[in-house]
């Protein structure tokens, strides 16, 4: 089963801590009166971490982008008040919060402050981290999607407080993680788990950049060279933490999503997926996983790698393969087959593998 992170605060906070140590820029998502404000600020008290707090409502793109100014004939682009402070501390948080506020010009200008802790002209210090937390946009003030570019650089956490977790706030205190202290082998380790995801990718080439087309679901994660790069580093340096489980999926799912880390997880975890070229090539071979879930991952691979290259026999090869998934009920396959059918030119007949699948297609077409 998919760990479940909704609801499980003391697991996101632990993810949260986890990306602070690696210094990869997180968001976290949260209704207000959560307390997202205080657990960040909190952190970097307990670890003697400069923190600087920059409300994005407030602010001008010449905020991040910096203001030109002519210096012996040239123009430059100053850097502002709390960019300089940062810089002169050398190591601590930049606290970009109620992003959700920030109008597309303010979050444009932003693109290189999160990823690249370029300001203006002023290059932030490589042991400054960037946490951004933000309401929904149906919550915030004056609410924007967060933009597809900027939300693609970030490691989104969801915030959910339990009313037990408020309950034992409120009577023993509310807990502060401690930032882990991550090896010095931690980083030699990260070639081996993008290894891991370039073999996931293979199987899964669907997934490698998987933009979503609604505004909403794109302003938070999904899955590009960027985030599966993410998907790497982060695990890698949660194993050197001795992270919990849950904080590591939440991780996963905050870079590339829930669906794409999900499968990428399964993956991992030795019930790799099979490499849909050898099941096209003997269909009749194929293995039928005993897990539903599995099922679906493996003939979505097999679909996606007759798009990649799309004949008359790995179709049919394909139709065979979901016909013997179907065995084990049509539901299991149907998905499958609605994707596989439209991929065959018009007034091709389908061939008598698909034949358990007419009234789902037949239906489909209805609708």
């Amino acid at each position: 089963m998919k760990p479940v992170i909704t609801g499980n605060p003391s697991a996101v906070t632990e993810a949260l801590a986890v990306a602070v140590a690696a210094r990869v820029p997180v968001m976290i998502w949260g209704a207000p009166g959560t307390g997202k404000s205080s657990i960040v600020r909190a952190i970097a008290e307990a670890e003697g971490m400069h923190c600087e707090t920059v409300i994005a409502s407030i602010r001008e793109p010449s905020d991040f982008a910096g203001l030109p100014v002519v210096h012996e004939g040239e123009v430059r682009f100053a850097p502002p008040s709390w960019a300089k402070r940062l810089h002169q501390e050398g190591r601590g948080l930049l606290f970009l919060d109620e992003l959700s506020t920030a109008p597309p010009a303010v979050q444009a200008a932003l693109l290189r402050v999160v990823l690249e802790r370029t300001v203006g002209d002023l290059v932030l210090p490589d042991a400054v981290t960037v946490v951004a937390a933000a309401n929904p946009p149906d919550q915030a003030a004056g609410g924007w999607d967060l933009s597809a570019p900027l939300a693609n650089r970030l490691c989104h956490l969801d915030w959910n407080m339990t009313p037990a977790a408020i309950s034992r706030g409120f009577t023993s205190g509310w807990p502060v993680p401690a930032v882990p202290v991550l090896p010095d082998w931690w980083q030699i380790a990260v070639p081996k788990a993008r290894h891991s995801v370039g073999g996931f990718l293979a199987a899964r080439p669907d997934l490698a950049v998987a933009p979503p087309p609604d505004p909403a679901a794109a302003g938070r994660s999904w899955p590009s060279p960027r985030t599966w790069e993410m998907a790497a580093v982060l695990p890698t340096a949660a194993g050197a933490a001795g992270a919990s489980e849950l904080a590591t999926a939440a991780l996963i799912f905050g870079a590339v999503g829930q669906g794409a880390g999900a499968e990428f997880m399964f993956w991992q975890d030795g019930q790799d997926l099979p490499d849909p070229e050898a099941v096209l090539a003997s269909p009749l071979a194929f293995k039928i996983p005993e897990r539903t879930d599995r099922v679906h991952a493996a003939l979505s691979a097999v679909v996606a790698a007759v798009e990649s290259g799309n004949t008359r026999a790995r179709r049919a090869a394909a139709w065979k393969v979901l016909d013997r998934a179907a065995e084990e009920g049509i539901d299991v396959a149907a998905a499958a087959a609605l994707r596989l059918q439209k991929l065959s030119p018009p007034g091709e007949a389908l061939p008598a593998e698909a034949n358990g699948f007419r009234t789902v297609l037949r239906n489909a077409q209805r609708r």
